[in-house]
């Protein structure tokens, strides 16, 4: 079993930054892969980014550029820079960890982006 806990949500003006932290613990030998994903109010989870165990990246068009995914698989631990916030990132973000065919999930911390 793997627990996940994010961390460095809150409130920001619109052209700000956070970084967000998730420390995984339990099984992290488990991980195959770990990312990050949100969710807006009405809308579906979706993917912002992903780093696999070899460290290859990968970010959702509306983040690329402007988002930067961090971290270390083998020790549980991944990070999103977010810069130039804009107010539709807003959402709560989750941290999740992949093991082979399941995904385990932070609680979530929410990011507001106000104009």
């Amino acid at each position: 079993q793997v627990q996940l806990v994010e961390s460095g949500g809150g409130l920001v003006q619109a052209g700000g930054s956070l970084r967000l932290s998730c420390a995984a613990s339990g099984s992290i030998s488990s991980i195959n892969a770990m990312g990050w994903y949100r969710q807006a109010p009405g809308k579906q989870r979706e993917v912002v980014a992903t780093i696999t165990n070899g460290g290859t990246t990968n970010y959702a068009d509306s983040v690329k550029g402007r988002f930067t995914i961090s971290g270390d698989n083998a020790k549980g631990t991944t990070y999103l820079q977010m810069s130039t916030l804009k107010p539709e990132d807003t959402a709560v973000y989750y941290c999740g960890a992949l093991l082979m065919r399941t995904v385990h999930w932070g609680q979530g911390t929410q990011v507001t982006v106000a104009s």
